[in-house]
């Protein structure tokens, strides 16, 4: 008799769904989630705790940034971004592009040693990266950023740290998604080494990083383009 497979752990996706259509808190949105679809598994009780004691245990390392937050928002308070953005405004020649791609490669360099969690979007990007990204960009354009400039400028900052860390982590060898294609491969007899693994991940990385400082360098001429459009239409109007 073929065996009759279980639908009903598919309950806690219903719930992940409509927690966060209600706009409800996310991590009590997947802790009750989980629950759901593991008494809908069958999982007693005390197995189920014992699964998510042992998954907190396993993971509280990743709970070190809340313990960053604070001291984030300290330093914004005491002017941690005023003295970023002046500090770049000081370097002449540095534009947005100069700027970011600077930092790409930073950040770049830094997943492949394996230091991803050294920047990252709440202690790096928010106070540091971005009003730099900003008071560049004013040196580019000549002026103060309207508000859609500077959302673009802080968006541009956001991808940049993405694509430097996406792209500069799967080249270190210790990396959990190296680790797991090597797993992949020798469950279908194919043995490969970490090293190989991270060496082909080198050419996409270094492919990566031109492609997206061809972007930076596009979006830098797009937004004096458009401000001397706005500058052009302005005066036409006086």
């Amino acid at each position: 008799m073929p065996d009759v497979i279980n639908y009903w752990p598919l309950l806690g996706v219903g719930v992940v769904v409509a927690g966060f259509a209600l706009r409800r808190n996310p991590v009590l949105v997947v802790v009750i989630a989980g629950i759901v679809s593991a008494l809908a598994a069958g999982m007693s009780v005390a197995d189920l705790l014992a699964l998510l004691g042992r998954i907190f245990v396993e993971n509280r390392m990743l709970l070190l940034f809340l313990l960053i937050l604070p001291v984030i928002g300290l330093l914004e308070h005491y002017g941690l971004r005023e003295r970023a953005r002046s500090w770049i405004a000081g370097f002449r020649g540095l534009t947005l592009t100069r700027f970011q791609v600077t930092y790409l490669g930073l950040r770049q360099l830094l997943s492949m040693a394996g230091l991803t969690h050294v920047a990252g979007h709440p202690q790096t990007v928010r106070p540091l990266v971005a009003p730099m990204s900003e008071a560049a960009a004013e040196r580019s354009l000549g002026g103060e950023l309207t508000d859609e400039e500077r959302a673009i400028v802080r968006a541009s900052a956001a991808a940049t740290d993405n694509v430097g860390l996406f792209f500069g982590e799967d080249v270190f060898m210790a990396f959990g998604a190296v680790l797991l294609i090597q797993g992949f491969y020798a469950r279908n007899g194919i043995e490969l080494e970490p090293l190989a693994i991270s060496l082909w991940a080198l050419p996409t990385a270094v492919a990566a990083f031109i492609i997206h400082a061809i972007r930076l360098r596009l979006l830098q001429r797009r937004l004096v383009r458009d401000r001397a459009k706005a500058d052009g239409a302005r005066d036409a109007a006086h």
